[in-house]
């Protein structure tokens, strides 16, 4: 793999650009405790990233940073090119980032449908008065909403409870939903934070392939927190690694899985 800002293509394919998302030397602390400890990586257009170590090791709080929840008191956010201000999440989503969540947070009464539109409230620009009624702007949006929530359904394959309440539905498909309601946002880069957390194998495979789709047939760009070490190897093109909020590592899954410090950290080699 080329370490260059050339855009190139993939043994499968796919074309991966140029720098998309420049983190430079974030640290982010809570009291007296450094969760990250001036860790640099960057994401490249048009590839799966994956963000790996073991727990406590500052992965989610990373994810937490690129999506506007946590401000770092240390270092710098580039998007696209251009640094990036502290900013609500709302705001971070506006600008082209969507997240899952590793606690399953949807709307458990609402359908599947209901929860994948609330993915479309960044695009509804019509007043309050027009939406309760209904008519002219707002009837418009609601219909262009509500088809690219039902092409991003039959995408991953939900159209058989596309109206159940979420609450009925068994895990993974759970899972799949709130993807779908990430999608719905149609982000440039997508942040899933243990998308495989609690499936089982046939689940875990399902969930693999609407990913490498997600990243190929939608060109979205993908960063993940993932603890599976045969999915991230098989799906990732880079893979960066955390201990105790350090960078330890930083490359492709070859490089990283013949790292001794990574090996060390899964192993639990004792740290001196």
């Amino acid at each position: 793999m080329k370490d260059t800002q050339d855009s190139y293509v993939t043994a499968d394919g796919r074309t991966i650009g140029g720098t998309m998302l420049d983190l430079r030397n974030i640290t982010l602390r809570f009291g007296g405790v450094e969760a990250i400890k001036n860790i640099s990586f960057d994401v490249r257009e048009g590839e799966i990233r994956a963000i790996i170590g073991p727990n406590g090791a500052g992965k989610s709080s990373m994810l937490n940073v690129i999506s506007g929840f946590y401000v770092p008191q240390e270092g710098e956010v580039w998007f696209r090119g251009e640094k990036r201000k502290p900013m609500k999440p709302f705001r971070v989503a506006r600008n082209g980032i969507a997240r899952t969540f590793q606690n399953i947070a949807l709307f458990e009464g609402m359908t599947v449908l209901d929860n994948v539109m609330t993915g479309r409230l960044n695009d509804m620009k019509a007043g309050m008065l027009s939406q309760a009624l209904w008519f002219g702007k707002a009837e418009r949006e609601e219909n262009e909403n509500r088809e690219r929530v039902e092409r991003i359904i039959d995408f991953l394959e939900i159209q058989h409870i596309r109206k159940v309440p979420v609450g009925r539905l068994p895990y993974g498909l759970k899972k799949r939903v709130e993807l779908a309601r990430a999608l719905a946002a149609e982000p440039d880069l997508l942040l899933l934070d243990e998308p495989m957390a609690g499936m089982n194998v046939e689940e875990k495979e399902d969930m693999s392939r609407y990913i490498l789709d997600v990243n190929d047939e939608m060109g979205t760009t993908i960063a993940l927190i993932e603890h599976d070490m045969g999915v991230v190897m098989d799906l990732s093109d880079r893979v960066v690694v955390m201990d105790y909020g350090r960078k330890i590592g930083d490359g492709t899954p070859d490089e990283v899985r013949n790292n001794q410090e990574v090996i060390d950290a899964y192993l639990g080699v004792a740290h001196e």
